[in-house]
């Protein structure tokens, strides 16, 4: 069973998607936050596996609060929901340290399947966001950084440039041949040598750097 809770100042909005993520069996609702403050007081009460957060609320956003929770409760993912595709919306969120990033005229289907992968591990991206991602990495790294790469060893290459494909460390193990465990290990000393907080840091840093081929994914 995932657990979930639901960020976001409209109630209305709260209680529906409540309605919608209760029709899935393996979907559990366990609170309901109205601004990110409120999310952060309740996460110690429901134990949520996923925060799925709005960005623009008052008293504190979704930006500010996806840091704090990354920051406080790291096995928490954030993924984010909301009408905001802004260039500056969208770096801001990633760089908080969100798990992902859906718009939400995202199908109930497609919300569904963005849970259940954000809790294995993946990087859920809403294709029109994806597509400033890649822009923005595109003109801001036309190189890639071999400085970055020097500090890996070639098999720790071979599992960030899977990260940065979105693969949980179950695909990568399957993958490179590995046990699960083995690839844990690989990913704590990337972070480590890396100097990121998470996996979807890692993963922008996988693109700008050239390891990652996308259309592998």
């Amino acid at each position: 069973m995932i657990r979930i809770l639901i960020c976001d100042d409209q109630w209305v909005v709260c209680e529906g998607l409540k309605a919608i993520l209760s029709t899935d069996r393996e979907l559990e609702v366990v609170g309901l936050a109205s601004d990110g403050a409120e999310a952060l007081e309740l996460i110690p009460q429901t134990q949520p596996d996923i925060v799925l957060m709005d960005l623009k609320m008052p008293i504190m956003n979704g930006i500010q609060a996806t840091h704090r929770i990354r920051q406080q409760y790291p096995k928490v993912k954030v993924l984010v929901l909301t009408t905001y595709d802004a260039d500056e919306w969208v770096f801001d969120a990633i760089r908080s340290g969100a798990n992902g990033y859906l718009l939400k005229d995202t199908p109930r289907p497609d919300l569904i399947a963005a849970l259940k992968n954000t809790a294995q591990g993946k990087t859920p991206i809403d294709p029109a966001v994806a597509g400033k991602i890649f822009t923005h990495i595109a003109r801001d790294a036309a190189a890639p950084d071999s400085s970055i790469v020097e500090l890996l060893s070639e098999r720790e290459k071979e599992v960030l440039g899977w990260l940065g494909c979105g693969l949980s460390n179950a695909d990568i193990a399957a993958r490179l041949f590995l046990s699960e465990g083995t690839v844990r290990n690989y990913v704590s000393a990337i972070f480590a040598k890396l100097n990121v907080a998470d996996r979807t840091q890692a993963a922008v840093l996988a693109i700008r750097s050239g390891l990652s081929d996308l259309r592998t994914k």
